[in-house]
């Protein structure tokens, strides 16, 4: 672990708190409106999955702060999607609509429907691209500009514009696939 990085989950969070706040914002301003997760609720409930419910021993240890938030980042993605899929399954029927993907951004306000489909492909891409995917839930789900995507992921500018024009392409060619 770097030098001056906090090594325990009780040392890091004072420092973070702040902006894993302006993080899960970000993420909820996204949310249709009438959602009942706060800010607040989803950086604890992120940061409990991070830290493993709160055990020292199993927390993981990050290299750096882009690996922390990439990490915090994804953490609020899992919450969102699952809380997205569970008020889905208390529907009944909800068809999909077309959704298309000029910029690879979520609408101001994504539906969960959206949400979901999202995930879904991005989970194809995963399989079919590890390090493409990682790139777009660093950009897309984190926040991330791409030069703090590709420091994350440990590569040049170069090869992470690569894999955005890729993961770009890839995603709106799934997206039509599936109807959207």
């Amino acid at each position: 672990m770097p030098p001056n990085f906090p090594a325990s989950a009780e040392e890091l969070l004072p420092l973070v708190y702040a902006e894993l706040r302006q993080l899960a914002a970000a993420k909820m301003a996204r949310e249709n409106p009438g959602m009942t997760l706060q800010p607040t609720a989803l950086v604890h409930e992120a940061w409990l999955r991070l830290t493993r419910g709160g055990v020292e021993a199993a927390a993981p240890r990050w290299e750096c702060r882009a690996h922390f938030f990439a990490a915090a980042g994804e953490a609020m993605r899992r919450i969102l999607i699952d809380r997205a899929r569970s008020r889905r399954a208390g529907r009944h029927g909800g068809g999909l609509e077309r959704t298309e993907l000029d910029t690879l951004e979520i609408p101001e306000r994504a539906g969960d429907e959206v949400l979901l489909r999202v995930d879904d492909v991005l989970d194809a891409l995963e399989r079919e691209d590890p390090r493409s995917a990682e790139l777009v839930k660093l950009r897309f789900f984190g926040g991330f500009e791409l030069q703090e995507a590709a420091l994350a992921l440990g590569i040049s500018d170069r090869t992470a514009r690569r894999y955005w024009r890729f993961a770009r392409a890839w995603l709106r060619e799934a997206l039509g696939r599936d109807g959207g």
